[in-house]
């Protein structure tokens, strides 16, 4: 009989493991650290890939779901010089293979997908330890502690499961990014409405860029990127949000007002996101009864776009292997892990190459040749 399956954290990976084993009759509990599903908001859009994360919402059985929260017209892409000329415009015609959608749309599909005594909230995992045999005691700020069989940290950069298995921490990959809102752009913000443009926007050099994305009801979701030491947000008293805004527009003093105007227009307080990674190529030696999916697994940079995706796909793909192996932990466990590490290391050495393509000496060459598949000399 199929062990039954412990899974800690809530957010796409673990959802995704516990919907497809919610397929194929196997049981598993979710145990998050936020007190409810609407504790927070699940941060902007995400390009689906047909090669991974699409697989993992087929899988799932929720590809009429996945299909109906697509927003159209997400995926045309705008890529600006600093002064505001339109260096690449190409639409959305509806054939790309990377449809856009919100993420608490998705994360809503894969909750209500779940029986509700799936999900344990307000679960703060405060300490894990092995029992030998490849059982697991876990325990919580709140509630009793859990003895388990078959443990899988879902539960992101920070892991708490991860030790058990690796020495590795994430690292600061050199690059900050501030996040800004501007909400009803069309009328409020007509002009940097119309420089993002109706799906991405890319405006980038050397060190520096903004990006955004044009979301559901006119919201214009900004990430300002700049290059700086780990410390320099530090620096900085978000919870001053005019002093805030203006240091960071300066670090844009004489590019284009409509571009500017997404740091200064921004209908919400700045924050700071720093962007972290593990080492490309992070595997472990198998140990019995746990492994790791996601950003637990994989933390990595998010310019090739594949964090939600993997983290989907490695919970289909854990899942498909459980199934596979429903009396053998192991066999399922080895198998997930042999495709889980080459598959994570291409990906991550891939995200690391686009940071320097994007922000690199010679962009935004680099960016256009990332984009179309083409030097920009030739």
């Amino acid at each position: 009989m199929t062990t039954h399956v412990t899974i800690i954290g809530a957010g796409l990976g673990g959802l995704t493991l516990a919907r497809v084993l919610h397929v194929h009759g196997i049981p598993a509990t979710i145990y998050e650290a936020e007190p409810s599903a609407a504790a927070r908001t699940q941060g902007g859009q995400l390009d689906i890939h047909e090669y991974n994360g699409q697989l993992a919402l087929q899988a799932a059985g929720l590809t009429d779901e996945f299909h109906a929260i697509i927003h159209a017209g997400g995926e045309a892409t705008h890529v600006l010089d600093q002064h505001g000329t339109v260096l690449l415009d190409e639409p959305d015609d509806g054939t790309g293979g990377r449809p856009e959608v919100l993420r608490p749309d998705l994360r809503r599909i894969l909750l209500d997908s779940l029986p509700a005594e799936t999900i344990q909230w307000n679960r703060k995992v405060t300490g894990v330890r092995p029992l030998g045999a490849g059982r697991h005691e876990v325990t919580f700020a709140d509630g009793p502690a859990v003895t388990t069989d078959l443990l899988v940290g879902a539960d992101g950069a920070w892991s708490r499961i991860r030790p058990l298995l690796s020495d590795a921490t994430p690292e600061y990959v050199g690059i900050t990014f501030i996040e800004t809102y501007l909400h009803d752009a069309d009328k409020r913000h007509p002009a940097a409405a119309k420089a993002l443009g109706d799906g991405a926007l890319f405006a980038v050099a050397p060190g520096k860029g903004i990006l955004g994305h044009r979301e559901p009801a006119g919201v214009l979701h900004t990430y300002v990127a700049l290059a700086k030491p780990q410390d320099w947000s530090t620096g900085i008293d978000f919870t001053d949000a005019a002093a805030t805004t203006a240091r960071v527009a300066a670090e844009f003093d004489g590019w284009a007002p409509e571009l500017t105007a997404l740091i200064t227009e921004s209908d919400t307080a700045p924050v700071p996101r720093t962007i972290n990674a593990l080492p490309i190529g992070h595997r472990w030696d198998r140990v019995a009864g746990v492994t790791l999916l996601g950003d637990a697994a994989h933390l990595m940079s998010p310019f090739a776009g594949e964090g939600a995706n993997l983290a989907m796909f490695d919970g289909s793909e854990l899942a498909r292997a459980i199934a596979a192996h429903p009396d053998d932990t192991e066999a399922a466990l080895a198998e997930y892990e042999r495709a889980l590490f080459p598959r994570s290391a291409e990906f991550a050495a891939e995200s690391a190459r686009n940071h320097q393509l994007i922000f690199g000496d010679d962009t935004p060459e680099g960016l256009l040749e990332l984009l179309t598949g083409q030097d920009p000399a030739e």
